[in-house]
């Protein structure tokens, strides 16, 4: 009879699969992943049947980690303008709180490993602020731009204002904020 999995050391594999692809990128050994979540190789192959299913599995963890971080106290009755600024502040902080898991979440982004039916799942996570900025493109509030360049556009600038953070910490509430305008300013139709 099989042992029952143990989710303390899924994670434990999740969080090392983290360290090794922020230093290595997805070419990190999984015997070297392994390694560090304090299980053998062939364990981690009882939870992940090969390395495409782990950075695969990782890419979901790290997108529903974002997603409740961004979509915490999420104000649906505000205006459109202070639920993207919501959602950007939060994900600003998870960002400079979290920077192995900003850097593994952009590889895996850019991974032809992990598969375009996960990256939609990954999207599906933050379905409120999809459904708000392609509402708010019909209407005219935001610029009529392809929803991945807007989002393409936030990432870019959402990571210059991380950058600025990480090297200026006394200044993190400044670059948040410039960052954000810049954003809006590229995207709204006011």
């Amino acid at each position: 009879m099989a042992r029952p999995k143990s989710e303390d050391k899924q994670k434990a594999i999740l969080n090392a699969a983290v360290l090794e692809i922020a230093e290595h990128g997805v070419s990190a050994p999984t015997a070297r992943i392994a390694k560090i979540a304090g299980v053998a190789e062939g364990s981690l192959f009882t939870y992940f049947s090969n390395k495409d299913e782990l950075l695969n599995h990782l890419y979901l963890y790290l997108k529903e980690e974002l997603r409740e971080s961004m979509m915490s106290d999420y104000p649906k009755a505000e205006t459109v303008k202070n639920r993207i600024k919501h959602a950007w502040e939060k994900y600003v902080a998870w960002g400079i709180k979290n920077p192995s898991k900003r850097i593994v979440l952009a590889k895996l982004g850019m991974s032809n490993r992990v598969s375009e039916q996960t990256k939609a799942l990954g999207l599906d996570a933050f379905s409120d602020v999809v459904k708000m900025i392609q509402e708010s493109t019909a209407n005219g509030l935001l610029r009529d731009y392809p929803f991945d360049f807007v989002c393409a556009i936030m990432g870019s600038l959402a990571d210059t204002s991380m950058d600025f953070i990480v090297g200026e910490p006394a200044k993190a509430e400044y670059y948040t904020n410039a960052g954000f305008e810049a954003f809006w300013n590229a995207v709204a139709n006011d």
